[in-house]
């Protein structure tokens, strides 16, 4: 300590010494306090250094690794031979808590969960070090420890029942064995997704959670396929540990989802209402409203943009030779404006000549542009005469091309 109790109690002397007030003499022994009471913090404060050791019978000049577990791929961080004793250690720094693998060959390897300062404790024999060690002093670690043996047993009676299902093929009640072991493999499916599914609400703020979101049946087949379970987990990690790459992954790709899960959604609205595509009726500048089916009959380009936006405005002089050129052949264009200010988007509509039908609420049109799933702008869907997609996004030379074919 650079301060001790001591120097606190002689400010008194030195402050009358040199001449100083009694609020003076307040006020410096106050600002010596504060400078005590963090220097007493600093000295506290949790090291991000951690270190990693155990022991592995069985392993004797054997190789341990110690890897960094990145988005894609490892990081090799360390290596050493293991004597006699079986004895292994590992030193490292981080500031939150991040994946690491101890590697003895590429065929067996233990996840680790590793936050800033624990101490860990593996221990391990050599011939099961990937199904059989505990592991002490890193609860993130433990957890990733019970989510994979909890994986592996659930994958070893789902190995089993195929191996029945496959000895069985010429027995004469097969049929029979076949519905029972179906049923059986889909309960065991069932209750892995369910045990995955509860680890992750129940731990969202964890980064454990993002193993149990990415674990896998087989190559194809994840164990959770819940997306509200994705959102929760992506959403608490991303609150607590933004910096973290295995967090930006799994925000970016259940961003990714979602994204892809509305567009899915607009499909199969358009293919349950048939031929229709869904229906918006909005106010034109002049307040007279037009619905989007009353153009049956023409091929129209349903395009969003806004009179604010550099982008839209760039692709207007695209649009104006387009409906130049086929207007007269049953084209026409229905333009969503997403403004909220009416004096720019009318003054946008007479700069860039859009003689067509411009349609907005000055509210962002937001139903329509939930409906069609717009993510960003300027975009646009083609509908035929009979209002069905087909054609989205289409610009320039693209668009030319497609209503060329339909229209000439």
């Amino acid at each position: 300590m650079l301060f001790s109790a001591n120097v606190i109690f002689d400010i008194p002397e030195i402050v009358n010494f040199t001449g100083f007030n009694l609020d003076s003499m307040k006020i410096i022994r106050f600002l010596v306090i504060i400078v005590f009471a963090v220097l007493v913090f600093n000295g506290c404060k949790k090291s991000s250094e951690f270190v990693v050791s155990g022991k592995i019978t069985h392993a004797e000049e054997k190789t341990i690794y110690f890897e960094e577990l990145l988005v894609s791929g490892t990081k090799p961080l360390d290596s050493m031979k293991i004597g006699k004793n079986g004895e292994f250690k590992f030193q490292g720094e981080t500031g939150y808590p991040t994946y690491y693998l101890l590697k003895m060959n590429p065929g067996k390897h233990i996840t680790l969960l590793i936050d800033s300062a624990e101490q860990i404790n593996v221990e391990a024999d050599y011939a099961n070090f990937s199904y059989e060690y505990t592991v002490d002093g890193s609860p993130g670690s433990e957890m990733v420890k019970d989510l994979t043996i909890h994986l592996n047993r659930t994958l070893e009676k789902l190995d089993s029942l195929r191996a029945l299902n496959d000895m069985y093929l010429t027995n004469p009640d097969y049929e029979n064995l076949k519905e029972q072991w179906n049923e059986e493999y889909n309960q065991i499916i069932q209750e892995q997704v369910d045990y995955s599914t509860k680890f992750v609400m129940d731990n969202p703020f964890s980064m454990a959670s993002i193993l149990a979101l990415y674990q896998k049946f087989d190559p194809q087949s994840f164990v959770i396929n819940d997306l509200q379970t994705m959102r929760v987990a992506a959403s608490a990690l991303n609150s607590i540990y933004p910096g973290s790459a295995h967090v930006k992954a799994l925000y970016a790709n259940t961003l990714q989802i979602l994204k892809d899960e509305e567009t899915r959604k607009v499909q199969r609205f358009i293919q349950e209402n048939g031929q229709n595509s869904p229906e918006i009726i909005l106010p034109t500048p002049d307040g007279k409203e037009i619905a989007l089916s009353s153009l049956r009959g023409k091929v129209v380009l349903l395009h969003f943009w806004a009179a604010e936006d550099r982008g839209s405005r760039v692709v207007n002089p695209a649009l104006v030779e387009a409906y130049r050129k086929y207007k007269n052949k049953g084209f026409e264009i229905y333009q969503v404006s997403l403004d909220n200010n009416r004096i720019e988007w009318v003054d946008a509509i007479d700069q860039d000549n859009l003689s067509w039908i411009n349609v907005g609420d000055m509210k962002g049109c937001v139903q329509a542009v939930q409906t069609y799933n717009i993510q960003s702008i300027p975009y646009n869907y083609l509908l035929d005469r009979e209002g069905v997609v087909v054609g989205q996004n289409l610009k320039g030379p693209e668009l030319d091309r497609v209503l060329g074919r339909i229209l000439n």
